[in-house]
């Protein structure tokens, strides 16, 4: 490695440590700074970033409940839809409509919260709806700390969306995406900065790009039966995540919007998520690609065979 890359794989280094250190802090600062109309007050859990397009419909700034809020546009859930006791954000993906007609298929793909405290009754709910491949985001400290309880038989593969395996490499100066989404933040009104800065770099840092084009991967090329895949909350990396897959599949972006603000009903806090942190990721995917599409190939690494792979697989 010549000086000027050694130098260049430090400088990142630092900034994405900055990131990650400073974004609580600025988080805590907004918060007390914010206008009493403002809610104030950081997501639940442990599913941020560093431990777990075009605008959509409806507020920046709205994360809970509203008049206009669109959760209202999700369906009705299955009565016989899979509720578990030690994952209460755990859900079917399926049952969407896109926007050139089909559905999405149900019982192929679930996203979840954290695994570690699944009871034996919701191993076999699990078992029983053909569960074979679990894909974990988390890292490592996440995944030490509370392994997965993993259904008999299934297989277990790592994701971790702030890996350095691939190496420390971004997609723009890390100062620059910093600073971006701390102004965009303060603009929007953010809830908690640290949740405004952290979206877009799922987007920006290549080892984000390399995990979940590895859980698109590995959903399209599970033939053995479905897959369930999560972070810690199962709101931010899992909601990041899923978005991606959605939109893909071409899901309509409120629809898009209502499963991600879903996490606020299923973890029983209207805080949990808001719809600016996930519009954050979407314009940082304009910005550095110019088009989703081009993400999804450039970014996350998809060729054409495993995007008609995972359309056929989950499209009816």
């Amino acid at each position: 490695m010549s000086s000027r890359q050694a130098r260049r794989v430090e400088l990142t280094t630092i900034a994405l440590a900055g990131m990650i250190a400073l974004g609580p802090a600025l988080g805590a600062a907004v918060a007390t700074a914010q206008p009493a109309d403002v809610a104030s007050g950081s997501g639940s859990g442990s599913g941020s970033f560093g431990s777990s397009g075009s605008a959509g419909s409806g507020s920046a700034g709205s994360g809970s409940a509203g008049a206009n809020d669109p959760v209202s546009t999700l369906p009705a859930p299955a009565t016989t839809a899979i509720r578990l006791a030690g994952a209460t954000n755990f859900r079917d993906i399926g049952g969407y409509r896109t926007s050139d007609g089909h559905t999405v298929r149900t019982g192929v793909a679930f996203r979840s919260n954290r695994l570690d405290g699944l009871t034996d009754a919701d191993l076999t709910k699990l078992s029983t709806a053909g569960v074979t491949l679990d894909v974990d985001l988390r890292n490592g400290s996440e995944r030490s700390s509370a392994p997965d309880r993993v259904p008999t038989g299934a297989q277990y593969k790592v994701a971790d969306v702030v890996s350095f395996d691939s190496g420390v490499s971004f997609h723009e100066f890390p100062v620059i995406t910093l600073g971006r989404a701390v102004i965009d933040g303060l603009v929007n009104g953010s809830s908690d900065l640290k949740m405004s800065i952290q979206y877009p770099f799922m987007v920006d840092f290549h080892g984000s790009d390399v995990a979940f084009g590895t859980l698109l991967r590995s959903i399209a090329g599970n033939s053995s039966g479905a897959t369930v895949y999560h972070c810690t909350s199962g709101k931010d990396r899992t909601g990041w995540a899923t978005a991606t897959l959605l939109t893909l599949l071409g899901v309509p972006r409120d629809v898009v919007n209502a499963d991600f603000l879903a996490s606020n009903t299923q973890l029983g806090d209207p805080k949990a998520v808001e719809l600016s942190w996930l519009e954050a990721a979407f314009n940082e995917v304009d910005r550095i690609y110019g088009s989703f599409d081009k993400y999804v190939h450039d970014g996350l690494g998809l060729d054409q065979a495993t995007i008609d792979a995972l359309r056929a697989k989950l499209l009816v």
